[in-house]
């Protein structure tokens, strides 16, 4: 879908608002707020439930939906750990933008520029599809542009470029962005009327790996 930012100012009050409401895992539906992982994958935290976003810096929705993400992410409970997995489907352009996410995560600036790239590509249309063009307007960000072009193309990236693709190929990820709970459900929402609404059903889907139920 593509949405109009006073759409999108619209589905952040309604996101705030639901957030606010207790989930019901009892009240998810298979197959309309969420499909089975099959088979189930292994989490990397030991003692965690994980929750995976499957995105990339080059889709739109992913730009709206982070906000939204974050402000989540920063009040779950301490039994749940959760990870970015940048993707590409086999774009030239999208594996430069995963290389940009795990360049920033290594020079210490994820924090700092997350939102600034979705910014810069979607917003200011900037081009950061070639390691040259990262590192100019990395630059301008103050970024330590000697670590983060080491970085880029490093031994370390390359391996969890690989990584984040067997991740891809294994959860059958298909569309961005994706959450994902315990390696046993997908968020889906097809009943969902904003991005904010994906939220509800990803704690309800917590609670019923807490729980350790397969519905």
């Amino acid at each position: 879908m593509t949405i109009s930012r006073r759409e999108f100012n619209t589905f952040l009050l309604a996101g705030l608002a639901s957030a606010a409401l207790p989930a019901n895992a009892a009240s998810l539906a298979q197959g309309r707020d969420y499909t089975l992982i099959q088979p189930p994958q292994p989490g990397e935290t030991s003692g965690k439930i994980e929750v995976l976003e499957f995105f990339s810096y080059g889709c739109s929705h992913c730009k709206d939906f982070n906000p939204l993400l974050t402000a989540w992410v920063a009040k779950l409970p301490r039994d749940v750990s959760f990870k970015r997995v940048p993707v590409s489907f086999g774009r030239a352009a999208w594996v430069n933008l995963a290389r940009l996410y795990h360049g920033l995560r290594f020079s210490g600036d994820l924090a700092r520029l997350d939102d600034a790239v979705f910014h810069a590509i979607h917003s200011e249309r900037t081009n950061l599809y070639s390691s040259k063009a990262i590192l100019e307007w990395s630059q301008q960000k103050g970024v330590n542009t000697k670590r983060l072009s080491d970085a880029l193309d490093s031994f370390g990236i390359n391996t969890q470029l690989a990584r984040d693709e067997q991740l891809v190929k294994n959860y059958k990820v298909n569309s961005v962005p994706l959450l994902t709970v315990a390696g046993r459900y997908a968020v889906t929402g097809e009943a969902a009327k904003s991005l904010a609404d994906l939220l509800p059903i990803a704690d309800g889907l917590i609670a019923m790996a807490r729980k350790g139920a397969q519905r």
